[in-house]
């Protein structure tokens, strides 16, 4: 299936139902006054976050949901009926914005969270709400109120702990694969991954987090060069960004160390608060480098790059190096969590990366 993360829908809410003038009438009974009930308000339209869904490709095609509308009032004190709701189901993470404005509504960020998009209008009053003692037969009613209607903007950013960047081919499939319970396509071209992958690593008993997998990047994304940077908003609620970088490239001209700024000066240029998420290094494919050299290309890369932060090297494809990483990155996510919840503080030395990346 497709992955779609961006949709555009309409949304109307039912009017509701107008109100009655009717009057008693009964044998014996001439004068029996005023019995027109009010109108039945107009069916809502809900949001609901459904942790079985992933992408919001059911809304691609539909975009027109509307609610159904109250029924009048009637006679003998007779309210009309509601209108039947309508709920639409979403990904947990999905943002709803208004489509004209701009301006962000709603978020679903728990399974199970229920929101009102769309407000049905409220019935209308019969005569019957109009009777006092100097107005015994009133023949005032009032229309129903018209329900809300709305051009909305879905867009859905996956929830994750922790979102792996770099250059296509750099391994970050490989690496997920090997980590977690996810199966991404891999490949020995470019742009293998298409659409963002989710896994989750555990690494211990309730030990767990959560892996976000983007297409890769090349210089000149934020231009739309290769795939784009539009999957990069993937990353945007993550609590750690991992840089995998191919430490072996297969072409010797490549620079492994200009591929890794380009991809910083390109994750800058999308947000600067995405540049500023804690950032580890992850020198992957260690494998293809011959054992004697492994540690002098690696300061060698590092000096380079001028690269202060955590710096771990892996072998995604032999798992050399994975679990010490991974159990580095669940007491980074562990404790940020914590100190979310104003528990703990989170280590310093994990907090951002060196400002001259």
């Amino acid at each position: 299936m497709k992955f779609v993360d961006e949709a555009y829908i309409d949304v109307a809410a039912g009017d509701g139902g107008n109100g009655c003038v009717s009057f008693r009438h009964e044998k014996y009974k001439e004068f029996g006054g005023p019995n027109g009930g009010d109108g039945g308000r107009g069916g809502h339209v809900y949001a609901v976050a459904d942790p079985n869904l992933n992408t919001l490709v059911d809304y691609r095609y539909a975009r027109r949901h509307e609610a159904k509308r109250g029924e009048h009032g009637m006679g003998s004190d007779m309210f009309g009926a509601a209108g039947s709701d309508v709920t639409l189901k979403m990904p947990v993470g999905t943002i709803i914005t208004d489509a004209d404005t701009g301006a962000v509504l709603h978020e679903l960020l728990e399974p199970g969270q229920q929101i009102m998009i769309a407000k049905g209008g409220d019935g209308g009053f019969g005569n019957l709400r109009f009777k006092s003692a100097i107005n015994r037969a009133p023949r005032q009613k009032t229309p129903g109120w018209p329900g809300e209607k709305k051009s909305l903007k879905l867009e859905l950013k996956v929830l994750a702990d922790v979102g792996l960047l770099g250059m296509p081919n750099a391994g970050k499939s490989t690496f997920i694969a090997a980590v977690s319970n996810a199966r991404p396509k891999i490949a020995d071209y470019p742009f293998t991954t298409l659409h963002p992958n989710l896994g989750v690593v555990r690494v211990g008993p309730e030990q767990s987090f959560v892996v976000a997998d983007i297409p890769g990047l090349i210089e000149g994304a934020s231009e739309g060069a290769g795939l784009g940077h539009q999957f990069l908003r993937h990353l945007q609620r993550t609590r750690l960004l991992l840089h995998i970088v191919d430490l072996a490239p297969f072409d010797e001209t490549v620079d492994p160390v200009a591929q890794a700024r380009a991809i910083v000066a390109e994750l800058k240029k999308y947000d600067a608060r995405l540049h500023a998420k804690p950032r580890w290094l992850v020198l992957n494919k260690l494998d293809m480098v011959p054992a004697e050299e492994r540690a002098a290309r690696v300061r060698e890369f590092v000096r380079r790059l001028r690269w202060k932060g955590p710096v771990f090297e892996i072998s995604a494809l032999t798992h050399e190096g994975c679990e010490p990483l991974t159990q580095a990155i669940y007491q980074h996510v562990h404790a940020r969590q914590q100190a979310e919840q104003g528990v703990v503080e989170v280590d310093p030395r994990f907090a951002a990366p060196h400002p001259t990346t």
